[in-house]
């Protein structure tokens, strides 16, 4: 998929590769979770949750796109359902923006997409550079 090779580019560290394109995915969602799930409202600048929410926003940008592709091999259902979340993410990340929500739902959501490409990123091979 394109957005694996554009995750990679945008998270994942010139000093490793992972062997497969949901991998790619894999660590790029937990990058962008994990920093949003461990913002904390009462010790962390609103800054850092901007930077965090910026990088979803990006990573959900560019996955909208991919699945919008008339060449994506994902079944239509899945692509649509994949493409509304995008939407959501995008509306979320407004309200986070403007302090009318807080950020989990767009963990549970990355989590949730996570859980899907568990299963092919635990074959993971990582190769030094």
């Amino acid at each position: 998929m394109n957005t694996a090779i554009l995750a990679q580019s945008l998270y994942a560290k010139p000093t490793r590769e992972l062997g497969t394109a949901r991998g790619i995915e894999y660590k790029a969602f937990s990058k962008v979770t994990a920093r949003l799930a461990s913002w904390n409202e009462e010790k962390d600048s609103f800054a850092s949750l901007a930077e965090a929410l910026c990088e979803n926003q990006l990573l959900w940008t560019v996955l909208g796109a991919d699945v919008a592709d008339q060449g994506n091999e994902l079944p239509n259902q899945l692509r649509a359902q994949l493409f509304f979340l995008t939407e959501f993410t995008n509306h979320q990340t407004k309200k986070i923006m403007a302090g009318e929500a807080k950020p989990e739902i767009l963990v549970e959501i990355n989590t949730s997409i996570m859980r899907g490409l568990r299963d092919c990123a635990d074959d993971l091979t990582e190769v030094a550079s």
